[in-house]
């Protein structure tokens, strides 16, 4: 029979303990709370529980001061609830005893009450009375009303920081400061931060009120204690009063200290800074100073030589104090001693100190300098997205070019206007404009049938007519024909397209050496046979950057890799390198510049005057330091004017020459002739038909001297 019940019994606790039951024990507690409202409790339940709560507190507070930082206890409000919740309990508990069985004696509401009630009255009821209602105001006026300010003002202040710190690590991550999964972890403990102190604010209002509640209970429980005494067991008042005080004395003050260490605690964990010491590690590092200690102990000598003062317990502190502050100067001066150095000397020291690579700063390659204003288009909490614009703009380059296009730094910069922007390119600043947060960018793409009423400006990326608007207008200006985009738009397309113009200056000897990587992977051995055997990391880098500078995709790299090894043979020169790599790359290029299936349109040169090219490039190293400055600039004014015509009729500008002279004409219209695309004969696949438009002419350029 017993065996049998010890195995039920097993297997009950076994059933309780399963991870699916365990959830049920905060629905237990709750209930049993509850109970114990309603419910009759025995004297030795009382003390049981009385005894428990004291317990529980002091376990509170220790967890408290042993914390690290406040979100070390991060179920604190959860717990203070559950506590204030059977501290009340016990009180309803008690108080439903006193009032019944109060009048069989001290001891009717257990051992515990009349223990503390003895101690505290101690003999006289009205002394009682004064020591624990100077308690109850420590506990309310003090400590709880503290600490419930406290949690107050930290809750407004975090929460006002939030999103600062949330740009913090946003600016950190863009700076490559933090990883991701750093940076996600930062993110959810500045949320965490602000759940926190938001749930200690509204937990300090349940300290507050189970105080009151407690004061409430005292008066309850005394005054109906002697009305019940009097009327109902015709006990005399003194008798009444000397038995129903020490209950209500008892009991009060049972429950007022787990209410006061709460309240400490309370306090403790909300005006606890986040450190990486102990709490007692910090008061000692804090407050161990030698000059105060030391300036103490000798207040307290002098106040101890006064005659009349308790001479022996000044002299005996002050000992201790000069005690303490003789261990604290020898501990600070473990170290040996150097000689005192003035301010100047310090300079001086300063600027003759030998330099070191910390005082270099790292240079971003791209960066995005932003000023207070356009913040709020990055910050995600406040509505911004232009982070994941960047993200698009990077993922689409990196797509096109045919490498991964680094991670954009974003600072802010006070020396900027409110509005201003700058991108930098490897330190350089390569473009700036003005956004304006909350309006919407209106582009006059040329054919609109209105005008619009805001602030005039230009497109930054495109240079085109623009006006800042208010959201209200943006289908109105769409149905004039105007091109409407957001700030965040804006300033991503303008990234985009300074990016692409400085594509040469993304891709550097690491880039190149990732792009070989990847194709190691499928192809070892083309790798191995061209980087180093046959041309340098140095040289194959130069290449992919003249392609990237004229324009042209390295997405084919196996391509590229194998028309390398087959002439790095025959020449190590980038350029001519450059220029042997295009025709394989024809097709590519040419579907960037016309339509699938249509003869491309092009320019050509003069046949004269391409001759005449091809002689100067010959007789100046093909460096075109003989040609003649009328030529060059009638040359570059009929190419410039010539490709406008086209453009405005929607055509693409495309120039045609020949081989030998392309990789000059290329450089020398880059920069001159904007959008102009230059190819050679050898470039164009035989099965793309082209159609010439344009024929550009010498138009009386003089001849240049023979020599």
């Amino acid at each position: 029979m017993v065996d049998a019940l010890t195995l039920q019994l097993s297997n009950i606790w076994r059933n309780f303990a399963m991870p699916g039951l365990s959830s049920l024990a905060i629905p237990l507690v709750l209930f049993c709370i509850i109970v114990m409202m309603v419910i009759p409790l025995p004297p030795i339940l009382l003390d049981l529980f009385f005894t428990a709560n004291i317990a529980l507190s002091l376990i509170i507070v220790m967890i408290c001061i042993s914390a690290l930082k406040p979100l070390d206890f991060s179920s604190f409000p959860t717990v203070l609830l559950f506590a204030t919740l059977l501290r009340l309990a016990l009180n309803v508990a008690s108080t439903r005893v006193v009032l019944v069985d109060g009048h069989t004696g001290p001891d009717a509401a257990g051992n515990v009450i009349e223990a503390f009630g003895e101690f505290i009255i101690a003999g006289n009821y009205l002394i009682g009375i004064i020591v624990f209602s100077i308690l109850m105001i420590i506990n309310f006026v003090v400590v709880t009303k503290g600490a419930g300010r406290v949690s107050e003002v930290t809750a407004r202040f975090t929460l006002d920081a939030m999103p600062g710190k949330q740009m913090a690590i946003d600016a950190d991550l863009n700076a490559g400061i933090l990883t991701k999964e750093e940076a996600k972890a930062r993110r959810a403990e500045v949320a965490a931060e602000s759940e926190f102190y938001g749930s200690m604010d509204g937990a300090s209002k349940f300290v507050k009120g189970d105080v009151i509640a407690g004061l409430i209970i005292l008066m309850i429980n005394l005054v109906g204690g002697l009305i019940i005494g009097t009327a109902f067991h015709d006990m005399s008042f003194s008798d009444a009063a000397q038995t129903y005080v020490l209950l209500t004395i008892g009991d009060g003050l049972v429950a007022q200290i787990p209410s006061l260490l709460l309240a400490t605690a309370t306090a403790i964990i909300v005006t606890r800074v986040s450190a990486d010491t102990k709490m007692h590690s910090q008061l000692t590092t804090q407050m161990g100073h030698f000059q105060p200690l030391a300036v103490t102990s000798g207040v307290l000598l002098i106040l101890g030589m006064i005659p009349g003062m308790p001479n022996m317990m000044f002299l005996l502190l002050s000992a201790m104090s000069g005690g303490l502050a003789y261990y604290s100067f020898k501990n600070n001066n473990k170290v040996a001693e150097e000689p005192e150095i003035s301010e100047e000397e310090a300079r001086e020291a300063r600027e003759t100190a030998e330099l070191s690579w910390d005082d270099v700063p790292k240079l971003d390659v791209i960066g995005l300098e932003v000023g207070y204003a356009l913040i709020p288009l990055i910050d995600k909490e406040q509505g911004g997205n232009l982070m994941q614009r960047i993200k698009g703009v990077r993922k689409k380059l990196s797509h096109e070019l045919g490498f991964l296009v680094q991670t954009v730094h974003i600072r802010d910069n006070l020396d900027l206007s409110p509005n201003q922007y700058r991108i930098n390119i490897n330190g350089v600043v390569r473009g700036q404009g003005e956004l304006m947060p909350g309006r919407e960018l209106a582009i006059n793409p040329g054919v609109t049938h209105g005008t619009l009423s805001g602030k005039e400006t230009r497109d930054p990326a495109f240079g085109l007519e623009a006006t800042w608007i208010d959201v209200s207008q943006k289908e109105y200006a769409q149905t004039l024909g105007f091109t409407v985009v957001d700030a965040s738009t804006t300033l991503a397309t303008h990234l985009n397209k300074i990016l692409q113009e400085n594509a040469k200056d993304l891709l550097g000897h690491d880039e190149a050496q990732q792009l070989l990587d990847q194709l190691a992977s499928s192809a070892p051995k083309l790798v191995e046979s061209l980087v180093p055997k046959k041309i340098s990391l140095g040289v194959f880098t130069a290449v992919l950057q003249n392609l990237l500078d004229e324009g042209v995709p390295i997405r084919n790299m196996k391509g590229i890799v194998e028309v390398l090894s087959h002439h790095a043979d025959k020449t190590q020169d980038p350029d001519q390198l450059t220029s042997a790599v295009r025709p394989s790359l024809g097709r590519m290029i040419v579907q960037s510049l016309a339509e699938i299936g249509e003869d491309m349109s092009v320019m050509t040169l003069e046949p004269d005057l391409e001759q005449l090219l091809h002689t100067i490039l010959q007789q100046g190293a093909e460096n075109g330091e003989n040609l003649e400055p009328n030529l060059a600039e009638q040359l570059l004014t009929n190419l410039y004017h010539a490709s406008e015509d086209l453009v405005e009729q929607g055509i693409q500008p495309v120039l045609i020459v020949s081989p030998s002279i392309r990789p000059w004409v290329a450089k020398f219209v880059r920069h001159r002739v904007p959008g102009l695309a230059v190819l050679g004969f050898n470039e164009i696949p035989d099965e793309q038909g082209i159609k010439v438009v344009r024929t550009i002419e010498r138009k009386g350029a003089e001849q240049l001297p023979k020599e």
